[in-house]
């Protein structure tokens, strides 16, 4: 069973600033709760370390297409299947939108669970919101 997630956070922040944020992975573990730290393997591979409710794992991933300020993809390559694509829309010069678009297959009980509850699509809309509080204080620097 695979699972699929699609989330949409509005920042009060330009999207050059919400692309720098999002493009540089060695920040995600600043916003997205599960992950600990993302190790760059080269300029397009990178593994992710992660801790969720009753599991740890870790999976490489590399980056499939990368378009400026616009779109960051990825794909899984070793351990759990995961793809995922991050959009920066420019709503204004001071405000933009980011779009998460994951697919994944959940492994085990808990996965099971949290996709079958919704709770994947909480974890989604709460890192989304950290990641929006993050930029926008960057921006008001």
């Amino acid at each position: 069973m695979s699972s699929s997630l699609v989330e949409t956070v509005d920042v009060n922040a330009p999207v050059e600033l919400s692309w720098a944020l999002w493009s540089d992975v060695t920040k995600w573990p600043s916003f997205l709760s599960h992950v600990e730290r993302v190790d760059p393997l080269d300029g397009r591979c990178f593994t992710w370390w992660l801790s969720l409710p009753g599991a740890d794992k870790y999976f490489t991933a590399e980056l499939t297409e990368v378009i400026e300020e616009e779109r960051i993809a990825w794909k899984t390559v070793a351990g759990v299947h995961h793809a995922g694509v991050v959009t920066f829309h420019r709503l204004s010069d001071t405000t933009s939108r980011v779009t998460l678009q994951i697919e994944y297959d959940p492994q085990g009980f808990v996965e099971h669970l949290g996709a079958l509850t919704n709770l994947d699509k909480a974890l989604t809309n709460y890192d989304l919101g950290q990641f929006q509080r993050l930029a926008e204080e960057l921006a008001a620097q």
